[in-house]
């Protein structure tokens, strides 16, 4: 029975997205649920399965390809499995033919224009797809591993001793080996990235306050409490996100300003609070949302960011699961990072941004101690919340932390 494989239904905020990667070929025998292809929006890769047994006949939509919601990217036939194994070589070998009419090892359309664009044969390639089939990895890594110049590109106007590319550009002779570069497509989250950076600095007056916080009593408290904590809450650890965003969300309770939003001439109010976390992944930095913070336990708040971390890596995260938030906060402290001003995450009106933990010599009661500090950075739209509530913001966050009782009796 033929079937017509479609792209999912995207969400309002999602116009169309782009094919990513094709995990199966035309005549190839496919399980029921095997994932057949990745299809790339500006916030998440949505994957798409077989319906059933049966055999992939026919791509409609190659890699690179824009798609629209329910548009037909493919044809499939169900049947039984083995019975499809019987055929699938013939209908690969007719495939393999269109694909190397040229008598070039198989390769999918996007990894020969790739590498078309390097001036690679397919001889210069080694595949690790099934067959021995080339995939765009195989170009890269291969381009990445010499720097071919084209013999009969036409000399480009560049300075003398330079070297024309197989780009048209011009490459500075190597002068102790070979140097080499590549030439990627920018992702469809990249570019959703930068649209929203520069829309944040272009579209609002951003300014940001710094302070620093005492984390010894934080990390006093952990110490004593880690492995009965990880014990009593079956394997979850307890970290240093949990304190933050609890502080963070009562801290967005007394200043309502820094939980607003600007929509149009109107201000937002929200009346609760959904506190993004920025987790680093493979694609990018992806915002997923913690719900309700002031439900949460600290527990619940260490073990959904842990979820996040780990199906962001794996490209498993909802569109659902980042639309929305009222707040920010960004840890740039794991990479090492002392300082920094982060930027907003519209529509949201303030982040916060934590920092390396950094042994530093402060003066307490008049004497010398060296404390494990770390600074904040709360940046915030002037528009809307003034010096005062922020700095008044940042200073409660600021003296939760550095006595933790404060978080569990509101004070």
């Amino acid at each position: 029975m033929a079937i017509e494989i479609k792209a999912p239904q995207f969400p309002e905020s999602v116009a169309d997205g782009s094919i990513a990667t094709w995990h199966k070929q035309p005549g190839e025998p496919v399980s029921r649920d095997e994932l057949l292809v990745d299809i790339e929006t500006d916030k998440v890769v949505l994957e798409v399965v077989a319906p059933a047994d049966g055999t992939l006949t026919a791509i409609t939509k190659n890699e690179g390809d824009t798609v629209l919601s329910l548009e037909v990217i493919a044809q499939f036939e169900a049947g039984d499995v083995s019975v499809a194994a019987d055929t699938s070589n013939q209908e690969t070998v007719s495939s393999a033919a269109v694909v190397n009419a040229d008598g070039d090892t198989p390769m999918s359309p996007a990894a020969r224009r790739l590498a078309d664009e390097a001036n690679l044969t397919a001889d210069a390639i080694k595949g690790t797809g099934k067959g021995g089939r080339i995939t765009k990895e195989d170009v890269v890594n291969a381009a990445s591993g010499s720097a071919p110049v084209a013999a009969n590109s036409a000399p480009s106007q560049s300075m003398p001793g330079m070297i024309p590319s197989s780009s048209g550009a011009a490459v500075a002779p190597a002068a102790g080996g070979a140097r080499s570069e590549k030439r990627v497509p920018m992702t469809r989250l990249r570019k959703r990235i930068a649209e929203r950076l520069l829309e944040a600095t272009n579209d609002t007056a951003m300014l940001t306050t710094f302070n620093e916080v005492n984390m010894k009593p934080i990390m006093e408290l952990r110490s004593r409490y880690k492995d009965q904590f990880e014990k009593t809450h079956n394997g979850t650890r307890l970290g240093f996100m949990s304190f933050f965003v609890k502080a963070a969300t009562e801290a967005l309770k007394r200043q309502p300003e820094v939980n607003a939003s600007i929509d149009g001439d109107d201000i937002v109010y929200h009346g609760y609070q959904d506190i993004g976390v920025a987790v680093s992944s493979n694609r990018g930095l992806v915002v997923p949302v913690l719900r309700d913070t002031d439900r949460m336990s600290l527990a619940g708040v260490e073990s959904t960011i842990r979820d996040f971390g780990t199906r962001a890596q794996a490209g498993q995260l909802g569109i659902d699961e980042m639309q929305g938030g009222t707040f920010t906060i960004s840890n740039g402290g794991v990479f090492g990072s002392l300082m920094s001003t982060p930027i907003l995450n519209l529509p949201q009106a303030a982040i916060l941004g934590m920092h390396k933990i950094q042994e530093r010599p402060m003066a307490v009661n008049g004497k010398v101690e060296i404390l494990p500090m770390m600074y904040l950075a709360l940046s915030y739209d002037h528009r809307l919340i003034d010096g005062k509530e922020a700095v008044t913001f940042l200073v409660a966050i600021k003296d939760m932390l550095e006595d933790p009782a404060r978080i569990l009796l509101e004070l």
